[in-house]
């Protein structure tokens, strides 16, 4: 599987806040600037540029990026790299091809060129860790009851689960979930249960349960620090009130980077959750 255009796109973006603010420029100022240098009335708006900044865009025209290394006064012969990097984040994802069954792609689209994956989960088992199975029953307790639909979104979670662990190199996952998701599996799913004992045997993958019987520790929902290959800095993902938040900021890794140690630290050992999920089996 090829690179993440999403990874490109943040990329990209980055790149192009940086050009900006080392010139000294306001985004106003080179919207309006683009516009002047564009010829058009249109098509160049400050919220444009903050989208661009942002990473929120789809496509980016070869133009518009022109327009704007020539405002901040790069060398010509050192766009290749910007221009290489457009034209990767221009194209379409692998999970376009299963249109919202993975919802708008851009976690997908990171975690799949992630290094390392590190999880906590309160409620459910992670995805990367799903069978078939469970993957089904979730979906239809959602209320999911379309055969179609659903046999769309399994495959789908489990395309991912092979553009994660199948990349070369394979991604390495840590995943802490809480004891609670394990016990509102059912007994016809305890293939579920095997499933996490047998991945936990894989070099790359670690799983650790948070039993109840540790008592309270203030985190809820779900956590995932994706982690890069340089340049590309670290990202938490956040999942409050069905809203996907993405924190970059170096004080926020920092921050969510403690709160996972503190996780680890409380759950059971690698091997103490081998024995714990056998519990739960019998």
């Amino acid at each position: 599987m090829s690179g993440s255009p999403t990874l490109r796109r943040k990329r990209l973006s980055r790149q192009l806040r940086a050009l900006r603010e080392d010139a000294g420029l306001t985004a106003d100022d080179v919207a309006t600037e683009a516009r002047q240098r564009s010829g058009k009335a249109r098509g160049w708006s400050l919220s444009k540029l903050i989208r661009l900044e942002k990473a929120d865009w789809k496509r980016l025209a070869f133009d518009d990026l022109k327009i704007l290394l020539a405002i901040y006064e790069v060398p010509e012969d050192e766009w290749g790299s910007y221009l290489t990097l457009a034209k990767e984040g221009n194209r379409r994802g692998w999970w376009a091809s299963f249109g919202d069954a993975l919802g708008s792609g851009q976690f997908v689209g990171l975690e799949s060129e992630a290094s390392r994956i590190r999880s906590y989960q309160s409620m459910v088992i992670p995805g990367l860790l799903q069978t078939e199975e469970y993957a089904r029953a979730m979906l239809q307790a959602s209320g999911i009851s379309d055969e179609e639909d659903l046999d769309l979104r399994v495959q789908a979670r489990m395309f991912r689960k092979g553009a994660v662990f199948h990349s070369s190199p394979a991604a390495t996952l840590w995943a802490i979930i809480d004891e609670s998701a394990l016990l509102r599996i059912p007994r016809e799913l305890h293939g579920q249960l095997e499933y996490l004992i047998d991945m936990s045997h894989t070099p790359n993958i670690g799983v650790q349960v948070l039993p109840l019987s540790r008592g309270l520790h203030g985190e809820t929902g779900q956590m995932v620090i994706l982690d890069f290959e340089p340049p590309d800095p670290s990202v938490v993902y956040l999942e409050v009130m069905a809203q996907e938040l993405y924190l970059e900021k170096p004080s926020e890794i920092t921050h969510y980077q403690h709160v996972y140690d503190h996780l680890q630290a409380a759950a059971l050992s690698v091997e103490e959750t081998r024995d714990h999920i056998r519990s739960l089996m019998t």
